[in-house]
């Protein structure tokens, strides 16, 4: 069984926190709940109103947020209460009855093209994954109900998804004008219903929690971390919103090389070697003077 771990997020609303979970609590869907009585389809929305600076109480996807009474200020209790709802899920606690009536969001799905021609990314109003996912085979996919299922049309080269959206190569058999309209009804639909997009320990199994990547950074050497930072920072939004990622993979000391994998959009992508050396490369030799000769890529 995956453990549930919860971590304190503010919000731009000072009397509300976010208290986000490493997995799904709901199958996308969202529910609203003003007081105790409203709660009675929640038994841990109803727990949280057990404490007395409690106002209302927002389940969502992979979160809970919890507006206050002015009664205290979060700092002083958000610890506790991250820790009550880590113990509750923990312990097998229901967070919503099957019963309950879902706050009605309508799902969105929109195709967005990307420099890539074999991509297009399908960006939803959901958040749909907790970390980013590629997969570039049905066998690949089994982590994913959602890839298995996009697996199953013929053309679907690779699945690429992250927050919420997802990103679809393409094999040269089929052209984007007659293929779009299908995928993008097919994904909506797939949401709607609440059918598991990836399952609960896909993270774990491929060793990307945010504690095992954590883990991870902690053991690298000084430059390798300063390169990740950079990347992270600004590379990664870049790519993101084209709809692929580029992730670091290692670093030579010796050598100076640098050597990162492009995932979805980014991967096979006719302008990513031109990125890779006029953009990374050029941003790493200039933000860490000698320590950086070269990047290569490995395409996902």
């Amino acid at each position: 069984m995956n453990t549930f771990k919860v971590s304190v997020q503010e919000t731009t609303n000072n009397a509300i926190v976010k208290f986000e979970v490493n997995q799904f609590i709901t199958q996308h869907q969202s529910f609203e709940f003003n007081n105790i009585d409203e709660a009675k389809t929640s038994p841990l929305a109803q727990q949280l109103f057990y404490l007395p600076f409690v106002k209302k109480v927002y389940i969502s996807g992979n979160f809970i947020a919890v507006e206050r009474y002015n009664i205290v200020e979060w700092n002083d209790v958000q610890d506790e209460v991250a820790e009550q709802i880590e113990a509750y899920l923990n312990d097998g606690g229901i967070v919503v009855e099957d019963t309950a009536a879902a706050k009605k969001v309508p799902v969105t799905v929109y195709a967005e093209s990307t420099p890539n021609p074999s991509v297009m990314k399908f960006v939803a109003n959901k958040k749909i994954v907790n970390t980013l996912f590629e997969f570039t085979s049905i066998d690949d996919a089994k982590l994913s109900p959602l890839a298995t299922e996009l697996f199953h049309f013929p053309f679907v080269k690779s699945v690429f998804l992250d927050e919420n959206y997802v990103s679809i190569t393409k094999y040269d058999i089929a052209d984007w004008q007659d293929i779009t309209i299908d995928i993008r009804e097919f994904i909506k639909s797939y949401i709607e219903h609440g059918k598991e997009i990836a399952v609960a320990n896909a993270a774990e199994s491929l060793e990307k929690t945010n504690q095992q990547l954590d883990s991870h950074f902690e053991s690298l050497d000084d430059t390798s971390k300063e390169i990740i930072n950079i990347l992270e920072e600004y590379v990664k939004p870049a790519v993101a919103s084209d709809g692929g990622n580029i992730q670091f993979i290692s670093y030579d000391a010796d050598t100076k090389n640098v050597s990162v994998l492009l995932q979805g959009a980014c991967s096979g992508c006719p302008s990513s070697t031109y990125t890779l050396k006029s953009g990374i490369e050029n941003m790493l030799k200039e933000m860490l003077p000698g320590k950086v000769a070269m990047v290569e890529a490995i395409n996902g």
